[in-house]
Formats: structure tokens, C-alpha cells, sequence
């Protein structure tokens, strides 16, 4: 049986249905959520919205980590390297879902700002891509390491009481330290100064507009 090799026309019609999917759809989780086995909390208003807007915060999160993946697969010129982002973008594609239903659990809904913020982390992955395959790996590390300091502020901000909420977060975070890890291991290096204090301003901006709308 004959494979047939995929055209740019074919990745961009790819790159746009998976884009409709994360932005749009309700995407399916091929691991179990975390929080599935554990008792709903019993939260009063504040800590309701509060633990929504966390959530919220870190649905966008995984919104822009499939952007960037797939952005940077889309001109990665290795294909290992290519199947490496697309491995990691498939176990983001499970943050993506329990974000998204704990959110529904939660009587909250995603950012409105979604499109927005995809279009911006596409665009950053295929810049990154176009300059090499070492410095796109390096977004990767960077990234990882700043969500998994972000995850590690929202377990501390968490009620107390919402362990759903929080074994997402904390399986979430196992998984980034391991992105991170094995994109370091590829051969990511270190971005230069100033490239991570833009990502964690541009981190900053997304957080306190996605924590409200």
C-alpha cells in the first residue's frame, strides 16, 4: 500500500482543522482525567469563580502550547524532531480536555480571547521553526518552564477543598517538567536574553485577561 506524502497545502488544511478543534471543539483525551475520581468540592461563589478562572487560565495555556507545537512541526526540518512536537502536542491535546471539563464542572466556559491567542502562539512556533530546529526546541524548554512555574502559583492559589481541580494541575505539571526535559534533550538550547522576559510578559498579559474573560 502506497503512502502518500503530504503537500504544504495538505499540513496548512491539517494545521487549520486542528486549530478549529482547539479553539472551537470539545477535544477527546485519550488518558483519563485526574480529578475523574474525586469528589466534587463543595465551593462557595468566590471560590467557585476563583477556581474557574484558574482554569480558565490554564485551558488558554494548553490552547497555546497546540498552536506553538503545531507551528513549529508545520517548518520543523527534521522529521524526528517534527514527531517529537506532534508526541507532545498529542498529550497536550489531554490538558486540553480536562481544562475544558473542569471548566463545564465548573459552570465557567473558555476564554473568549481563544482565537487570539492561538493565532499569536502559531505564529511565534513557526518563527521559531524557520530559524532552526535547536532554538524552536529551546521555546519548547522555555515554555515548559515557565507553565510549570505558573502551575506550581495556581496550586498554591487553589481552595483548599477543589482536589479535582488540583490533581489536573498536578498531573499537568508532571507532564510539562518531562516536555521540557526531552526537548532539552533533542538538542534545545538556552534562548538569549531578551526572548524569556517577553515570553513572561506576554505569559502575564494572557493570565490576567483570561482569568476574566
Amino acid at each position: 500500500m502506497n503512502t502518500r506524502t503530504l503537500t504544504s497545502l495538505d499540513r496548512l488544511l491539517i494545521g487549520i482543522e486542528r486549530a478549529m478543534e482547539a479553539i472551537a471543539g470539545t477535544p477527546e483525551a485519550n488518558r483519563d482525567s485526574p480529578g475523574a475520581s474525586m469528589a466534587e468540592a463543595d465551593l462557595d461563589e468566590a471560590e467557585r469563580r476563583h477556581a474557574a478562572g484558574l482554569m480558565r487560565i490554564n485551558h488558554t495555556g494548553e490552547v497555546c502550547a497546540q498552536a506553538l507545537y503545531f507551528g513549529q512541526a508545520a517548518l520543523a526540518r527534521d522529521d524526528e524532531t517534527r514527531q517529537h512536537l506532534l508526541h507532545a502536542a498529542a498529550e497536550e491535546t489531554d490538558h486540553l480536555a480536562w481544562c475544558a471539563e473542569r471548566l463545564h464542572q465548573l459552570d465557567s466556559r473558555p476564554s473568549l480571547l481563544n482565537p487570539l491567542w492561538y493565532a499569536g502562539s502559531y505564529a511565534i512556533g513557526v518563527a521559531a521553526a524557520a530559524i532552526s530546529d535547536p532554538v524552536s526546541l529551546g521555546f519548547v524548554v522555555e515554555t515548559e518552564r515557565q507553565v510549570e512555574a505558573h502551575l506550581a502559583d495556581h496550586l498554591d492559589q487553589l481552595p483548599a477543598q477543589d482536589e479535582r481541580s488540583r490533581a489536573i494541575l498536578s498531573q499537568m505539571q508532571t507532564d510539562e517538567v518531562r516536555h521540557a526535559q526531552a526537548a532539552q534533550q533533542r538538542g534545545g538550547i538556552d534562548l538569549p536574553f531578551p526572548i524569556p522576559k517577553l515570553m513572561e510578559f506576554s505569559s502575564m498579559v494572557m493570565k490576567t485577561v483570561a482569568y476574566r474573560w
